[in-house]
């Protein structure tokens, strides 16, 4: 699989890898999640994304072991909190910032992922009450590109993510997101475009998706009420359709989210439940091929 755009025209051996993301499960990692990347693979799927928090690294090594035998692919998501914020005025907090992404790299290898997103350039949800600034930023970056240095050895690339307003204030649109990664300027640090954050934020889809498209190595295809893909409105056509004319042949992953994990339900405010796990995974897989097979040719 190449993270990197083709300067071929895209054929359907070309199309990108589709993966899902467990968050629609759980955010904890355990056996119990074996049986349901079984079925994954018997939809078709070509990969599973998992959340990464500090369980001990020997979960995420079983967990890989039991992927690998499936003939599956892995990547990973996850997240930082206040007391390890990259943008930290705080030396010591942007040194944890940069501990806790090394332990989550550690983990990602121990799975055999390859790719790990998220909005980890800033603390979730922690809001300075001011614009970004460019020291803010500045900060962001060294502690990125320190983590990419250390992703370097372990192969994996890390992906940083542009939240909604409500979320996150560093980074919003593709252009503060292209921003940042220019200033970490690392191989290993590129980008990733989140189709339901875009929504809120972004004014037009082509021109944010071409805005990203030089560093853009992850997407999530995630639907505006976080359902299944294709039951709402966001622009698909638009997205499909620029991002095979950008010849992107990364990850497509499913990003849904239910209530069935109350613990991360609460922290990301979602109160009601949109589509069961299993409609979003086998329709959504059924919407994505469809789209990547409409414009195979653009």
């Amino acid at each position: 699989m190449s993270l990197s755009n083709s300067s071929s025209a895209m054929t359907a051996e070309q199309f990108s890898p589709i993966g899902f993301n467990l968050l629609v499960w759980t955010a904890a990692l355990s056996e119990a999640m074996n049986p349901i990347a079984d079925r994954l693979k018997e939809i078709g799927y070509d990969g599973v994304e998992s959340f990464i928090d500090t369980q001990d690294v020997s979960v995420y090594q079983q967990f890989g072991d039991h992927l690998k035998q499936l003939g599956l692919q892995s990547t990973c998501v996850t997240v930082v909190g206040p007391d390890a914020n990259p943008a930290s005025e705080s030396a010591s907090v942007r040194e944890q910032g940069l501990m806790y992404l090394k332990g989550a790299i550690d983990r990602a290898h121990a799975m055999g992922a390859s790719v790990i997103c998220g909005p980890f350039h800033s603390a979730f949800a922690t809001f300075s009450r001011r614009e970004p600034q460019p020291d803010e930023y500045k900060r962001s970056a060294e502690v990125l590109h320190a983590a990419g240095e250390y992703a370097k050895q372990a192969n994996i690339v890390l992906t940083p993510e542009a939240l909604n307003r409500f979320e996150c204030y560093l980074c919003n649109t593709m252009q503060q997101l292209s921003h940042l990664v220019q200033l970490a300027d690392h191989p290993n640090v590129r980008a990733m475009f989140d189709t339901h954050h875009a929504n809120m934020e972004e004014k037009r889809f082509p021109d944010a998706i071409r805005t990203i498209a030089p560093v853009l190595a992850h997407v999530h295809i995630s639907e505006n009420d976080r359902g299944t893909p294709g039951d709402g409105h966001i622009p698909w056509d638009d997205t499909f359709r620029t991002l095979a004319e950008q010849k992107y042949t990364g990850w497509m992953t499913i990003e849904a989210f239910t209530r069935n994990d109350i613990d991360f339900a609460n922290s990301i405010n979602v109160w009601r439940e949109y589509n069961e796990p299993w409609d979003i995974a086998e329709n959504g897989l059924k919407f994505i091929k469809a789209m990547q097979a409409k414009y195979a040719n653009s």
